[in-house]
């Protein structure tokens, strides 16, 4: 079949304003011409991928043109004889390619750009050059220059990490950074400089022109292109190369005619072998958990950057009254110190403490030199198949980032360590909290579970050593439990006029010590149910130090080392996505449990 649709990529830095406008400009008219695509629009500029016929790519990019900011918009073209986009959006982005380092501006200054056909020659001739390839490791493997160098990333947020790991020797020949299109090494090639590599060229339209002007000569491979074509071969066609439905992995033509590749559920690369049985696969995703957070990613200093978006109630107060109103526990010293030392800031501006924001803003608190408090990384995978994931987590170790805690958090040691699947959490437990938790790896399996916790169908088991003996083995509580937050902390308490709350307990053993080890199955799923119950009953949990009488509250999570907070989540109970059978995952008992 002739090819029928026309495909075009392209990007320019320029600052842009009024970009609600510009969307419900852009948006209808790409829908009237029947294009499809993704155009990301930022104050930085416009980064776009469509497809459609000739004549409406064209009447496109005429219109563009026309708009002052895009008049000499450059774009790259292929040919395709189906439709690689589903649908057309247009999409508002704080970075039209994320870095995450406000301070390099494209638009200001970029590296040096290096033609494809210079390229060519330069490798013809065998000039000493070192070949950076800036994309992702999953690109990488698809296809590269020969004798190039991977930067190692799964994101190129991770780039500026990436850079200072790179060896010595590799500034003492040009360097040659490329990507699929070229606009990561607008940001890549002076972030780069900053950081002392004085001979930095990038290659001027990526791989793609490459491919374009001078073929497949040097290269060994093809190309990775974010669509449903997935990879271009050097004649900018599209190839057999395909990705797993489940697991996202880029699947070659020989993956493809394995056994174990079963679209949609699983590919060679997320399926357990026969070869390969449950438990040496679980094994292999606790050792690159163990490997991917040691050291832990939070323990080398980095500049953390906390977005705030300004709600309508604070538009035109001053910053200050801006930053209290969102971190009240903070004090008014500790935001004017912020703002005097310029690390409360705008689209990288610094602002003062005076100057008025507005309704929309993303004002950014940069945190330089931070190193978060230790946690714990020994979490452990229990169970996986095509639509789940279930782990032990352990403790102390908070869910998602927040407060103290950025890259020393569950979520991101799993991105780390399961780049494969985009995981989703269907429900939580604290930080200081141990036990079973259920992951979804696609975005339908967890609107199918989510419904199954807020519509407290699943069963929960825990497991709480407390303090005291039980006057019975058999008891429970109803006392309701308040809506919101009775502090700036986030804890709850008993309120009469709260939410209906119900837990059943039962007594597993008493100990020597005073202390008892009880069965807690929560019938509803309030935030610290089951702490709030047992301190009402008179019988707080060993280490609980915001809801035990008498003591000294502590909000935060505790340190590694500390005695325990003694609250296991031990069994969990769902019906399976897929199956729709029921199924229970069980976390081993802590020690504290003496459960033998």
């Amino acid at each position: 079949m002739n090819p029928t649709f026309v495909n075009i990529a392209g990007y320019k830095f320029v600052s842009l304003a009024d970009l609600a406008d510009l969307k419900l400009q852009l948006l209808p008219r790409c829908r009237q011409l029947e294009l499809k695509g993704t155009i990301l629009l930022s104050n930085e500029g416009i980064n776009l991928f469509l497809a459609g016929s000739r004549e409406g790519v064209d009447d496109f990019l005429t219109d563009l043109r026309k708009l002052e900011p895009f008049a000499d918009f450059e774009v790259k073209e292929s040919l395709s004889d189906h439709q690689p986009f589903n649908r057309m959006l247009v999409r508002l982005k704080k970075e039209i390619i994320s870095m995450g380092v406000p301070a390099i501006v494209p638009e200001q200054r970029t590296s040096p750009k290096l033609k494809a056909t210079e390229l060519k020659q330069w490798l013809d001739e065998g000039k000493p050059v070192t070949l950076l390839d800036v994309r992702n490791d999953y690109e990488v493997e698809v296809g590269t220059f020969e004798n190039a160098t991977p930067i190692g990333i799964d994101h190129f947020r991770k780039f500026p990490d990436a850079v200072n790991r790179l060896p010595h020797n590799v500034k003492e020949n040009p360097i040659v950074m490329f990507c699929t299109g070229g606009i990561r090494c607008e940001k890549a090639g002076p972030l780069m400089e900053e950081q002392g590599f004085e001979n930095v060229f990038q290659l001027d339209g990526g791989i793609l022109k490459y491919f374009e002007e001078c073929g497949g000569d040097h290269y060994d491979g093809e190309c990775f292109v974010f669509d449903q074509r997935v990879a271009v071969d050097p004649n900018l066609q599209e190839t057999d190369t395909t990705q797993c439905y489940a697991c996202q992995a880029v699947l070659s033509l020989e993956d493809q005619q394995s056994p174990l590749y079963l679209p949609p559920k699983s590919c060679p690369k997320c399926h357990a072998t026969p070869g390969q049985n449950r438990s040496e696969r679980l094994g292999q995703l606790n050792e690159q958990l163990a490997e991917a957070t040691t050291p832990l990613p939070g323990s080398q200093p980095y500049d953390n950057v906390r977005p705030m978006n300004v709600p309508l109630r604070f538009d035109h107060q001053p910053v200050i009254e801006f930053l209290l109103g969102m971190h009240t526990q903070l004090g008014r010293e500790f935001w004017q110190k912020s703002c005097d030392e310029d690390r409360v800031r705008y689209k990288g501006r610094p602002l003062s403490a005076d100057e008025p924001v507005r309704s929309g803003w993303r004002v950014e608190h940069w945190v330089p030199q931070t190193v978060e408090p230790d946690v714990s990384n020994e979490v452990k995978f229990l169970h996986e198949d095509e639509s789940i994931l279930v782990i032990d987590k352990p403790a102390p170790l908070p869910m998602h980032p927040s407060g103290r805690f950025n890259r020393n958090t569950l979520v991101n040691f799993l991105k780390l360590a399961y780049p494969a699947a985009q995981l989703r959490t269907v429900h939580r437990l604290d930080a200081n909290t141990t036990g079973v938790l259920v992951l979804a790896k696609k975005r339908a399996i967890a609107a199918e579970l989510s419904p199954q916790f807020v519509e407290n169908e699943v069963k929960k088991v825990y497991l709480a050593k407390v303090s005291g003996h039980l006057p019975e083995d058999a008891f429970s509580c109803d006392a309701a439990i308040s809506a919101k937050a009775a502090d700036i902390a986030g804890s709850r308490a008993i309120d009469d006029n709260g939410l209906p709350s119900a837990t059943n307990f039962s007594v597993v053993k008493k100990f020597e010590d005073g202390t008892s080890l009880v069965e807690c199955r929560p019938i509803t799923g309030r935030t610290n149910q089951i702490r709030l119950h047992l301190n009402h009953l008179g019988f707080p949990i060993v280490g609980d130090t915001i809801y035990s009488e008498g003591q000294e509250k502590i909000m935060q999570t505790r340190a590694v080392g500390s005695p325990p907070m003694c609250l296991h989540a031990w069994r969990l109970t769902i019906r399976h996505p897929d199956t729709k059978e029921v199924v229970t995952f069980e976390a081993p008992a802590p020690a504290w449990a003496d459960c033998e």
